[in-house]
């Protein structure tokens, strides 16, 4: 049997993967690639999560490609523009025949005798095992575990006579108008869902053990539709891009330089819109210092809207146990729920949980460091598209997306088949892959690579350092090993 060989394989088609084939359009016009994705459509998060009000926690103008501007009245969006907005660009980018749709990879194993990855692939329904060769291997799969959330062990859970309900598999058939709703959890989905819900449902109540940090944006940018109108599309993109990009850091900054005086500000804010009478110090003081965990957006105080108005309410207390018709508190409160939302968060997992070997060793990731925030230390011919966590996802992905074509064709012009980052110090110092101490990330920290303590082993989570250590910096830096 022929084995297929492709010069570059993208995995998944989200908004990384996507971002990953443009640019090799563009700026490797001779290399042969596919995107193999696992699901039956493109859009990876965007297409996966259906649940009420599920939208972008970014603004577009930062989250969208910095090849394709985003044109929507909208700065935050909901998840289906944002879906149309990954449909135009594969259309656009002509990358239509490029995706390859119920394709999961199982494992990659790398050769040095052969320079190449041998990618074993699980194709269609029933599945069909199929093996594709390739030179490099660029991972855009995310970090989500698709196939499972997060969901602790709740006292008493099968004893509860109403619908239990993760968000990350909403049911199409779930009808919630007119009924009582308790919503579990106090992260970026529940703060989704309670003004969503809130609009149909008798009464939503969100359940929280502690609180978030929550922002309030306008989901309009003025100045973005107002530039629209007087500049060329183009660039009336590249400077809204542009100052989000400076505003963010700016008060990313800020939050770090002065945290108590933020966390004092973001309090501040959330009273102002729910009034003095409000405990806002029990609801929404976290005990965290602001970026410890990521914020969570409120576009147009739309929460603080469903809370004023008396559709939803929020409880601040830990879960004893279900009952039959809802939850009893720690504090003996009960509340009756009709429909129990479980939104406690998500499953990390790295690579996709594909089992990866080199040169007959197996990958063990958090054994390895991760090189400029894209490649891992030790493994040849792969690059991994990894986002922020302190800004939007896709101006990172961009940046690995720019290097990987500039590392194919600095490999090209010298005649290398291999590139490997080498840590040579490896009882130095080293700190998590992650800076937040989120539930989701603590509990997967051993999946992932570390990081080292100074570049390029550093990830820095800094969008203009990061383009000129991934744009402008020499990519034989004396780590980056060449072979042919």
């Amino acid at each position: 049997m022929t084995v297929e060989y492709l010069d570059v394989l993208i995995v998944g088609a989200g908004i990384s993967g996507i971002g990953s084939g443009c640019h090799l359009q563009k700026k490797c016009p001779g290399k042969s690639f596919a995107i193999l994705e696992g699901r039956q459509s493109l859009g990876g998060t965007w297409d996966l999560f259906r649940y009420p009000g599920v939208r972008s926690d970014s603004d577009m103008y930062t989250l969208g490609y910095n090849f394709k501007p985003w044109n929507h009245a909208k700065a935050i969006a909901d998840a289906p523009d944002i879906l149309d907005y990954l449909r135009e660009t594969v259309v656009e980018n002509q990358l239509v025949d490029k995706i390859r749709y119920q394709h999961k990879v199982v494992s990659a194993t790398w050769s040095d005798q052969s320079a190449r990855w041998k990618v074993e692939v699980e194709c269609g329904e029933p599945a069909e095992k199929r093996t594709i060769e390739c030179g490099f291997l660029h991972m855009c799969s995310g970090y989500y575990n698709y196939a499972e959330g997060f969901t602790p062990e709740f006292e008493g859970r099968d004893s509860f006579e109403g619908q239990i309900v993760h968000p990350q598999f909403w049911p199409e058939d779930i009808d919630y108008a007119g009924k009582k709703v308790v919503i579990i959890g106090s992260g970026a989905t529940a703060v989704t869902l309670v003004p969503a819900m809130a609009k149909t449902a008798e009464h939503v109540t969100m359940v929280q053990r502690s609180p978030s940090y929550l922002a309030s944006r306008s989901a309009v940018d003025k100045t973005a539709n107002w530039l629209r109108k007087l500049l060329p599309n183009k660039v009336a993109y590249f400077i809204t891009r542009w100052q989000n990009i400076l505003a963010q850091r700016f008060v990313y900054n800020a939050f770090q330089r002065w945290p108590q005086k933020s966390k004092e500000k973001l309090i501040e804010r959330v009273s102002e819109q729910l009034g003095p009478d409000y405990d806002v110090g029990t609801h929404f003081t976290p005990n965290y210092n602001p970026w410890d965990q990521r914020l969570c957006l409120v576009p147009d105080n739309d929460m603080f809207g469903a809370i004023s108005n008396g559709s939803a309410s929020v409880v601040t207390d830990h879960i004893d146990t279900f009952t039959e018709r809802g939850l009893r508190l720690k504090s003996g409160e009960e509340l009756e729920a009709d429909i129990i939302i479980t939104a406690t968060g998500i499953n990390m997992q790295f690579l996709s949980d594909i089992k990866f070997t080199v040169n007959d060793k197996t990958l063990e990731p958090n054994n390895t460091l991760s090189y400029k925030g894209l490649m891992v230390s030790d493994i040849p011919n792969m690059a991994i598209s990894v986002g922020y966590t302190n800004a939007s996802w896709t101006l990172k992905c961009d940046l690995t997306c720019d290097y990987v074509c500039r590392l194919l064709n600095h490999m090209d012009k010298h005649g290398y088949t291999t590139c490997t980052p080498s840590n040579k110090n490896p009882d130095a110092k080293t700190d998590p892959y992650w800076n937040l101490t989120s539930g989701y990330v603590t509990r997967a920290a051993h999946l992932f690579p570390r990081q080292g303590t100074e570049e390029p082993w550093r990830l820095y989570q800094n969008y203009v350092k990061d383009i000129f250590m991934l744009r402008y910096k020499r990519l034989d830096d004396g780590v980056l090993e060449f072979s042919n």
